[in-house]
């Protein structure tokens, strides 16, 4: 574990109370910086949106609120039978063209385009004419400026193109398009258009009894608009070419390395299971993420990783106990540093990990509310070791806390400061 660094705590937002007070509903489920790094949204499971902008009135990486609106609400499928959940599964901001800022967020089966914009609230108030006119009791309204607020408006919903669960949304480089994934199945579209979506990918068998993996994250290359990539669970990363084929699992380079037969077990094939990729911002690397490891592929080279990095080894030999409370199925997420020379990932505890590309440091932070108590101890040294010793402590001891997790986080697109997702608590970390 690297000890020279200077990494800190900045902010978090969210209740201080305890945890007994945090209701289901609050629990944050993406966060996302925008392509400028001066506004920051998170979604949670009562399918609200709350974004963050930059505090330009204080030194360093600082946000305030912005605004929240309920993007999502409840729904019942009568055909099928069938709840669907308003939680809020990924949020993707747009390309800024004028004032309004837009941005995507989806549920499990309905994606929205949101508007967000300044709005000027008007009063009527009568003025009087001038003394001279005709009818000086004559009022004549008009209209004055009151107030400030920030407004947000559904400007698209694009429904019922999805019968399984969406997992992933991704805009793409021209600006126009986005792409959605569910588990078997990525879609196509056109902003403008909401109700009709071009399928990409389709990997249902005709016989679902011989279902063998499914789709669990998909991502537009940041700069070539015709080429996207997908995971599996199986393990695999497919990189695909929109110009190739309309549909494209045919036509895929496959990233994928070669299991040893020795390390076979029952859990082989869950572990493997990649639960996040994405993209350095050059589009050379892609990194992924599946219960055990980190990977990094050079896009040139297929066979296998140019880095593997090993973030929960001495979880091997609890598998089977993972597997009875269903931790081995959590799906943490994974993010490139602006440069693409580190890279994040959650664990358990509340902890995440930056590593360095050489592999040379493991950086443990810990997104809990003892930041607040080391924070009224005083300098950023302190609480750095504070909350490095208490992650250390937290592994060398073996004594993880299962429930709390850092699933989701997001990386500045320009600097080094990190967005950490904590149960209802969003974190600030920056260097």
């Amino acid at each position: 574990m690297s000890e020279d660094h200077n990494w800190k705590f900045a902010q978090c937002f969210g209740d201080k109370g305890d945890s007994d007070d945090i209701t289901e509903a609050d629990i944050i489920t993406t966060v996302e910086f925008d392509p400028t790094g001066d506004y920051l949204a998170t979604g949670d499971k009562g399918g609200r949106v709350v974004l963050f902008e930059r505090n330009e009135s204080k030194k360093g990486c600082e946000y305030k609120f912005h605004t929240e609106f309920q993007s999502h609400e409840a729904e019942f499928d009568y055909l099928k039978s069938l709840e669907i959940e308003e939680k809020i599964n990924k949020i993707k901001w747009c390309k800024r063209q004028n004032s309004a800022h837009f941005l995507l967020s989806t549920n499990d089966k309905t994606i929205k385009l949101w508007k967000v914009f300044e709005k000027s609230l008007r009063v009527v108030s009568e003025s009087p004419v001038a003394p001279d006119a005709p009818q000086p009791a004559l009022r004549v309204p008009k209209l004055t400026h009151r107030d400030t607020i920030v407004a947000a408006v559904p400007r698209k919903v694009y429904a019922n193109a999805h019968a399984y669960h969406i997992n992933s949304i991704s805009t793409n480089s021209d600006g126009e398009t986005y792409l959605s994934a569910d588990d078997l199945r990525i879609n196509l579209w056109n902003m403008d258009i909401s109700d009709q979506s071009f399928n990409i990918v389709d990997i249902k068998p005709a016989n679902m009894e011989e279902l063998t993996e499914v789709i669990t994250a998909a991502e537009f290359h940041p700069l070539q608009c015709n080429v996207f990539m997908y995971s599996s669970s199986k393990g695999s990363i497919k990189l695909s070419d929109m110009r190739q084929s309309a549909l494209c699992d045919q036509h895929a380079k496959v990233f994928e390395e070669a299991e040893d037969p020795a390390n076979r077990s029952f859990f082989s094939e869950i572990i493997s299971s990649v639960s996040d990729v994405k993209f350095s911002q050059d589009g050379r690397y892609i990194l992924s993420r599946d219960y055990l490891t980190l990977k990094i592929w050079d896009i040139n080279m297929d066979n296998r990783p140019v880095q593997t990095i090993q973030i929960h080894d001495q979880l091997r030999n609890k598998l089977c106990d993972l597997y009875e409370n269903d931790c081995i199925f959590d799906k943490f997420e994974c993010n490139f540093s602006a440069d693409g020379q580190s890279v994040l990932t959650g664990s358990y505890s509340n902890t995440f990990h930056i590593y360095d590309r050489e592999g040379k440091t493991d950086i443990a932070l810990e997104a809990d509310k003892n930041a607040f108590k080391a924070k009224r101890l005083g300098s950023a040294k302190n609480k750095l070791s504070m909350a490095r010793g208490g992650a250390k402590n937290g592994m060398l001891n073996d004594s993880m806390d299962f429930s709390k997790k850092i699933l989701h986080a997001s990386w500045h697109p320009h600097e080094n400061s990190i967005a950490v997702a904590a149960t209802n608590n969003l974190f600030i970390f920056t260097e």
